[in-house]
């Protein structure tokens, strides 16, 4: 799972992981010689799983794989996401030789934006001169009418470091869409980076000023002026990110819920015309309210608007807009960008291969163009259908555990099923796909002309939804994204065709290898419902408190020891999880497991117990499958990012850490006291 902002606004809760497709829609996606469900050979039998499960499941497959040089980290999900790219780009092949896409359809987009961002002496040969009529307005600003039409007219092409705009459900109406004016985009991946004084996040501020001094002398400044600028844009970011929220205040989203009129909002940043600016933006309408996520930094944006100096404004818009086009300039640019965000940050040794960064930009872009293609080639329609059947059991297992739960009330009970009951399952790939006629990516179009014209359609297409119903037939993720998500304002859990695939669905392994997988998967989605973050949700999506007093109590208490737990795991030296910042995505892999857990119990008392398998029990395939999934290899880079900016917990944690809170893991491997695998009842946490 992996929290990543979706839009602008709202952070869906994502699983992170990654699957295979298959070869034909009517074929399975592993060939018949290969092996199914739990490969042994990946296994270290020469340790205890009382002693190291995750080595005792893992060992071999940690000794044997290394991590490729354009990878921060190698795990099954990676490995699975890599060998997507390659049937997607495979299926791109086969689309170009086809001939049968006209210009104006979608796939043939799709196509364009591919041909043209791999048209590298094109990129070359353009130098910056694409991005010379943006820098001339910014260079041209002098005056804030000058400033807000930067912001408003120029939104696509001149980057937004200081707001945003977006359109979004309404929290205490989910289903209308409302405006949101959230903070602008930092350089930085979030506000620690600047906060921190430690001396690992004072040395990545010392190798980001290098990084802009390295960057702005291709637009011709000298090395001289370069570094004074990047000096002067760090303090500056530096204001920017202090007075926002830190991470674990963003994981409730009661502090973003704040409406405002706009004469209120005027009142709030009186020094932008607000009515104005939304004309600007190619707003139709007259809006009566917006949502401002963070008051305190629009307070820091009034000061600093009221003594307007243009000429820092200047330099941090122009090094901003450079950043954010780094992808669509030279090769030369790209791999500067690369080298600080991909190799200072995260540790990985070389970039990704041409066609495959091209694929991510199509992906990212046009993503449910491909999806027709990849669902036509690749998803087996018995695929949708065994994972709906599984799903249901799931449920309603989470059902029977929450009925069982004996510190939440009967009243709270029945809100809480009722969320279940109208929970929206989406699987596979959405029933209306996005039409992308308008989007004016045409024949003989640069790579960046293609981009910006991918960022106006997204603009416009986002801002057209602000005061309409919210289309709830619309998917985040594209068919062929290795991943899944809850959307709290929908109450809903997503399922991307790509998922359902080994190492988490398997037609020929058994059901406790697949329980343990997109079983323990589809858990943890639900539970995202009933999560620190999502718990705050009704069954309509609205953010209404639906708790008894005690009950909250209770669940917070479970919460807390959770975090403390967790909080006590270090991955590095002195490096520990977050428990609070990573609380939500944990609860999902506790809840996620125990659910799982319980649907293959039902399924076993509807279709019969099998035997064993190579000497291992349901339960125990169940709990290494579990294991499996999560096995992981990072860099030491990636894993410091990760646990600074991402509320998952790493995977080699994941992989055991909530089986310890179990008490039939205890049982399926015989651990008892004084094993080191062992944790005391009293200290296992029962939430879900």
């Amino acid at each position: 799972m992996k929290t990543n902002f979706l839009t602008p606004v709202v952070a869906f809760a994502v699983i992170a992981v990654a699957a295979t497709a298959c070869k034909k829609k009517t074929e399975v996606a592993v060939a018949d010689n290969e092996p199914h469900g739990i490969i042994l050979a990946n296994m270290d039998t020469t340790v205890s799983p009382k002693d190291d499960f995750y080595n005792y499941v893992n060992g071999n497959w940690m000794k044997n794989n290394e991590i490729p040089d354009d990878e921060t980290s190698w795990a099954g999900f990676t490995i699975l996401r890599k060998k997507t790219s390659k049937d997607m780009l495979n299926i791109l092949a086969k689309a170009k030789k086809s001939g049968k896409y006209a210009p104006e359809t979608d796939q043939a987009k799709a196509l364009m934006i591919y041909e043209s961002k791999l048209d590298s002496v094109a990129r070359d040969k353009a130098g910056i001169e694409p991005l010379k009529p943006a820098l001339e307005k910014i260079a041209a600003m002098d005056s804030m009418e000058d400033f807000q039409k930067l912001m408003t007219e120029d939104a696509v092409a001149v980057s937004q470091p200081f707001l945003g705009l977006a359109a979004f459900s309404n929290p205490n109406n989910s289903a209308i869409n409302s405006a949101y004016i959230t903070p602008g985009g930092l350089g930085l991946p979030d506000r620690d980076f600047y906060t921190n004084t430690d001396p690992a996040s004072v040395k990545i501020r010392e190798q980001y000023v290098d990084h802009i001094t390295r960057m702005l002398q291709f637009l011709g400044d000298t090395e001289e002026s370069a570094r004074q600028q990047a000096e002067t844009i760090l303090a500056f970011e530096t204001k920017l990110a202090t007075p926002r929220l830190d991470k674990v205040a963003s994981r409730d989203f009661r502090n973003f819920n704040n409406p405002k009129s706009i004469a209120e909002l005027q009142n709030m940043l009186p020094q932008i015309q607000w009515e104005q600016a939304f004309e600007q933006m190619g707003i139709d309408k007259k809006l009566d309210t917006v949502i401002v996520m963070q008051p305190k930094y629009m307070e820091t944006l009034k000061q600093m608007f009221s003594k307007p100096d243009f000429d820092t404004w200047r330099t941090v818009m122009r090094w901003s807009t450079l950043n954010s086009s780094a992808g669509m300039l030279t090769t030369e640019i790209e791999k500067a960008n690369f080298d600080f965000y991909s190799t200072t940050l995260n540790g990985t040794k070389k970039q990704k291969p041409a066609d495959e960064r091209a694929l991510a930009t199509v992906n990212g872009s046009v993503g449910e163009a491909l999806g027709k293609l990849y669902v036509d080639e690749m998803f087996p329609p018995e695929a949708k259908a065994k994972a709906e059947s599984m799903i249901e059991n799931v449920i309603a297992a989470y059902k029977d555990r929450i009925n069982a739960l004996e510190w939440m009330s009967d009243s709270t009970k029945v809100k809480a099923i009722e969320k279940l009951d109208k929970f929206t399952v989406k699987v596979g790939y959405p029933d209306k796909w996005k039409d992308y006629s308008s989007m004016e990516v045409k024949p003989g179009n640069t790579y960046y002309d293609n981009m910006v014209a991918v960022q106006t359609w997204n603009l416009k297409d986002n801002l057209e939804k602000i005061d309409e119903p919210v289309d709830r037939t619309e998917w985040g993720m594209s068919p062929q994204t290795v991943n899944a998500y809850f959307n709290p304002f929908n109450n809903e859990i997503v399922f991307p065709a790509a998922i359902l695939q080994p190492p988490f669905y398997d037609y020929k392994a058994d059901e406790a290898v697949n329980y343990g997988g997109i079983g323990a998967v589809i858990g943890h989605e639900i539970s995202h419902a009933f999560d620190d973050s999502g718990s705050r949700f009704d069954a309509n999506g609205n953010l209404v408190n639906w708790w008894t007093d005690t009950d909250l109590k209770n669940f917070t208490e479970r919460g807390n020891k959770l975090a403390e737990q967790y909080s006590n795991v270090e991955v590095l030296d002195s490096v520990f999880i977050n428990g609070h910042f990573t609380l939500g995505e944990n609860i999902g892999d506790l809840g996620g497991v125990l659910g799982a857990y319980d649907g293959l119990q039902r399924f076993y008392k509807e279709n019969g117990r099998p035997d064993n398998i190579d000497g291992f029990t349901p339960e125990q395939r169940f709990f290494m499958s579990w294991a499996t999934v999560w096995r992981t290899k990072s860099r030491e880079e990636a894993l410091r990012n990760q646990v600074k900016t991402d509320p998952h917990s790493p995977g080699m944690v994941r992989a055991t850490q909530p089986l310890l809170n179990v008490d039939a893991f205890y049982e399926a491997f015989d651990i008892k006291e004084g094993d080191p695998m062992y944790l005391a009842p009293e200290d296992r946490v029962r939430i879900w």
